[in-house]
């Protein structure tokens, strides 16, 4: 007889928010990610791990390093400290970056709020927690001691599959008991300039956990990668005529690597003379060196290229990055990318929208209440708020948006669900509109497909 199998959304709301995940399943319980919300503060960021204190966990599994993922990984790891952590080598050296920087990050918030509940964790916390993450390799089938493992009905099994997001970023499958469960994590089935489409599995998936971010966007008719490359190239190319600079808000791991990428392509193809100075913020630095590094070995276009020596761009940190000017003719691929107040981005958005001659160019996703959420929708002319300790900023800037986005499109995902067709699917990742959406589609096109949108907090039987 099959062991029970119950799921727990740890997440505090349907939404892209502090994404954590439980599973029970026998007698093995474990814990996939445990992020940080991106807009909350203090321990409303940070999910909700109330239906796990009474007892251990046997693992916990990272599916990739971005905030909304590994930002609480040492509060978690604090409060199971016998769970197994396991993960991909470059999802460690990534997440183990990011967690510092969220430790700076909260001592500057304490000083400038007040708040005493930060820092919710320190730089020896980081250290603490990563000294016991174990690496594994992907595409290999493995146990909870860390070893592999040979096929066996009755052994807890996992095994992690790149999932094409960022560097590192993997779909986990488990088995145990003749079943499977597939967990996405973020994934894209699209090359992106940078990183490699996922190659997911399509049969034998019992229950299905995929993510639904953008299900409330969908991908604009005709649209190619390259198509969009090239329409980036030209509105480079007008925004330089009319003598201005770019600002371009970007995540620190993957969209900056990615827009360094394509900035690498059109100087190769004269798209882009070299003079053209190209700024990155001290964090972006820090990934894109850890992606130089690991260059080679790891599942990527471009094998081997060097960003930071090949784009050679300036890196700003300190008071230099705030007191820098947007000047003429150059290009600012700063975080963060939903333009969070005091971040970069957000204090050189503020410079960039006053003069007409520069532009502001989104190339991801911006939650629609962030700061680059706002200014996506403003109209030019218009005032918008960017700091709520700022005045309002008129916006004479040219506003410019492209779709790169390391997220697979809403029909992507759609058409992977139909073509795996699980007996068991659950939507997580996403907002009530995108949630709602892969509902309402596989109703229509899969009414024999149990579609479960899990409520936070909720101890779901499978």
């Amino acid at each position: 007889m099959p062991k029970l199998l119950r799921f727990t959304n740890l997440t505090r709301d349907t939404e892209i928010g502090a994404n954590c995940y439980f599973l029970e399943w026998g007698d093995k319980r474990i814990v996939i990610d445990s992020g940080m919300h991106p807009k909350l503060e203090g321990w409303n960021s940070c999910p909700d791990y109330t239906p796990i204190t009474d007892f251990g966990v046997d693992a916990i599994f990272l599916s990739h390093s971005h905030q909304d993922h590994v930002g609480t990984m040492p509060l978690l790891m604090r409060q199971q400290p016998r769970a197994r952590v396991f993960m991909t080598y470059p999802t460690g050296r990534l997440g183990d970056a990011m967690l510092h920087n969220s430790v700076n990050v909260m001592v500057r918030q304490r000083e400038e709020t007040g708040n005493t509940a930060y820092p919710l964790f320190t730089h020896r916390d980081v250290n603490n927690v990563v000294s016991r993450w174990s690496y594994v390799p992907l595409r290999h089938q493995m146990n909870l001691a860390g070893d592999r493992a040979v096929p066996d009905p009755a052994e807890f099994t996992f095994e992690m599959i790149d999932a094409g997001h960022i560097l590192g970023s993997s779909g986990i499958r488990f088995r145990y008991e003749g079943r499977t469960v597939f967990y996405t994590g973020d994934v894209n089935f699209g090359n992106q300039t940078l990183s490699q489409a996922a190659q997911f599995p399509e049969k034998d998936i019992d229950i299905l956990i995929i993510e639904t971010t953008r299900g409330d966007n969908p991908t604009a008719p005709g649209w190619t990668r390259e198509g969009e490359e090239k329409r980036f190239a030209e509105a480079l190319g007008a925004a330089f005529d009319r003598g201005g600079s770019i600002l371009i808000p970007v995540f620190a791991i993957g969209k900056t690597q990615e827009i360094l990428t394509i900035l690498h392509k059109m100087r190769c193809s004269d798209q882009l003379p070299a003079s053209v100075p190209i700024y990155i913020g001290g964090l972006s630095a820090k990934m894109t060196m850890i992606h130089d590094e690991l260059a080679r070995g790891v599942p990527r276009q471009h094998v081997g290229l060097q960003l930071l020596d090949t784009v050679a761009p300036y890196i700003l940190g300190g008071k230099e990055a705030q007191n820098a000017s947007p000047g003429r003719g150059k290009i600012f691929a700063i975080s963060s990318g939903m333009m969070t107040e005091k971040t970069l981005s957000n204090v050189f958005g503020r410079k960039f929208l006053a003069d007409k001659t520069h532009s502001v160019f989104f190339v991801g996703y911006a939650d629609p209440e962030s700061p680059g959420g706002r200014l996506r929708v403003a109209a030019r002319g218009s005032e918008v708020i960017l700091d709520k300790d700022e005045p309002p900023v008129r916006v004479n800037a040219s506003l410019e948006k492209f779709d790169f986005s390391a997220h697979s499109g809403r029909e992507q995902i759609l058409d992977y669900i139909l073509r795996v067709h699980p007996p068991v699917v659950i939507l997580v990742h996403g907002s009530k509109p995108a949630v709602g959406w892969f509902q309402a589609q596989l109703r229509e096109k899969a009414p024999d497909i149990k579609i479960i949108v899990p409520p936070p907090g909720e101890q779901i039987e499978l």
